[in-house]
């Protein structure tokens, strides 16, 4: 299985960054790949990749 990796993010960051991630998540799960998104945002990052998950 493929994985993916992506970060989202918006200057305000209160829904769209989110809404990305979200449809992000959908269409890979949706194709059979494996993903983590990290989210950037005025909360700050969350779900932060890691430098392994980068690299792999």
């Amino acid at each position: 299985m493929a994985k993916i990796i992506a970060v989202t993010s918006c200057p305000t960051g209160i829904a769209h960054t989110f809404m990305a991630a979200e449809a992000l998540k959908k269409a890979a799960a949706g194709q059979g790949y494996e993903i983590k998104v990290e989210t950037q945002g005025s909360v700050g990052a969350k779900n932060t990749l890691t430098a392994e998950e980068v690299a792999s």
